[in-house]
């Protein structure tokens, strides 16, 4: 089963998406199921999995409404708020949804780069594993020092991290992002997701080969066993089509082996959020 581990859906409306500037114009719009679709089918790609764009309980609601109307949308990301005193009954409510996979927070836009190791949220995170549920961490290289002090907490709730961190691609600077990234890989519960890498070059103005050093480390950090390839469509649009987007990782990906690529493209993420088959 090959498996888009990471995209996502929205109906537009700027009060809800005020993260989506004006340079943005091209992604504020509708972006549904059936605009999605075809673009798996081109890519022999059987399911996904979508992730929240805003933090919002109603969008987790009308997130897992669409899983359950579209059988390759295999899993769903949502966001509770993890520092609320109701926390249990929100994920309670969730977890009655078997599309329901994990959580995820934007703590890429906390002002306090050590965001994920405040007492409430931690009280949060700590409620995740006994439901079976996994946590995606959203963050900016800066946090991956706090980042790696969080998941040490937590050694047994599964995480992936989110777009390698977004490192500094448009500048062409691998550290301080390559030591953080080779840091937070030695915690083995932490798996990573191929995605997002796109939107962090000049927009307008990018080469493959401006991804090779940074693909290069996260391989080498993580090893293929816990990576999985995410194509952050609809925010890919942003500077690249899906084709282009995945056809960078299909060329890194050709020195693999048979097996390597299989856990690359499905294997890891059915895995990690507990995908069995598409319905």
């Amino acid at each position: 089963m090959r498996i888009d581990a990471h995209q996502h859906f929205w109906r537009y409306a700027p009060e809800l998406y005020g993260w989506m500037t004006e340079e943005m114009r091209v992604i504020r719009r509708d972006f549904l199921p059936a605009d999605l679709s075809h673009h798996l089918a081109a890519h022999d790609i059987d399911a996904s999995v979508t992730v929240q764009a805003r933090q919002d309980l109603q969008e987790t609601r009308w997130l897992l409404e669409l899983a359950a109307a579209n059988p390759f949308i295999a899993g769903v990301v949502g966001w509770v708020d993890l520092r609320s005193k109701d926390v249990e009954s929100q994920l309670d409510e969730f977890c009655a949804h078997a599309h329901f996979k994990g959580v995820r927070h934007v703590v890429q836009d906390e002002p306090d780069d050590e965001f994920l190791l405040g007492d409430d949220f931690c009280r949060g995170i700590a409620t995740l594993a006994s439901r079976g549920l996994t946590y995606d961490i959203l963050i900016y290289p800066k946090q991956l020092d706090a980042a790696c002090r969080f998941v040490d907490r937590f050694p047994e709730q599964p995480f992936v991290l989110d777009h390698v961190a977004k490192p500094p691609i448009a500048k062409g600077e691998l550290e301080p992002w390559a030591t953080g990234i080779r840091e937070l890989a030695r915690r083995e519960h932490v798996t990573c997701k191929v995605s997002g890498m796109l939107t962090e070059a000049h927009w307008t103005d990018w080469l493959p080969d401006d991804y090779m050093q940074y693909l290069e480390v996260v391989f080498e950090a993580f090893g293929t066993d816990r990576l999985m390839f995410g194509s952050d469509w609809p925010v890919c649009l942003l500077s690249s089509e899906y084709r282009p987007m995945k056809q960078i990782v299909d060329s890194f990906a050709e020195s693999l082996s048979e097996d390597e690529r299989a856990a690359l493209y499905g294997g890891t993420a059915a895995r990690f959020y507990g995908i069995e088959s598409v319905a």
